[in-house]
């Protein structure tokens, strides 16, 4: 096997890693992206003026449901009893942007970052599905883990300067 690569077996076979002897931990992990739109998109949504609704309480819902849902669409994923998600947004109109920060927490045996990474995604795709009427030229960029904590390694910050 690969250095580094757990998802593989001694003869390369894919695999789900064994985490029966883990130590329960308290794990966290925080992912943020960005979707860049148009003026008219941004002050559809804050006026709430797009036809399909509340767009970004229609993605909040979306990106939360998603992340309890990362085990069947992620291959190699454990599911996992989430004990929060949330997922905030923020919104630049000087750069015509918004952006999606995930947060998602348990006390388990794995961790947490592909959770909040699919929460984001999805939470962005939502922003793109309804609001495609409006543009079809809106970019999802820089999509990434933030930070996470607990578990066996060492916390990571994206930002190392923390």
């Amino acid at each position: 096997m690969a250095e580094g690569f757990t998802h593989f077996d001694d003869s390369g076979n894919a695999v789900m890693v064994d985490v029966t002897d883990k130590k329960i931990t308290a794990r966290t992990a925080v992912a943020e992206g960005t979707i860049f739109c148009n003026k008219a998109i941004i002050d559809a949504i804050l006026s709430k003026n797009i036809k399909k609704g509340d767009v970004l309480g229609v993605a909040r819902v979306a990106g939360i449901m998603a992340v309890k849902q990362t085990a069947n669409l992620i291959p190699m994923c454990h599911p996992l009893l989430i004990s929060k998600s949330s997922i905030d947004f923020e919104i630049n109109e000087e750069n015509k942007s918004i952006k999606a920060i995930c947060t998602v927490k348990i006390e388990g045996k794995t961790g947490v970052e592909m959770e909040a990474l699919t929460g984001v995604n999805i939470a962005l795709l939502t922003i793109y599905d309804m609001c495609k009427a409006v543009d079809k030229r809106m970019v999802l960029s820089d999509i990434h883990l933030v930070e996470k904590h607990g578990g066996k390694s060492a916390d990571f910050y994206f930002d190392e300067a923390k």
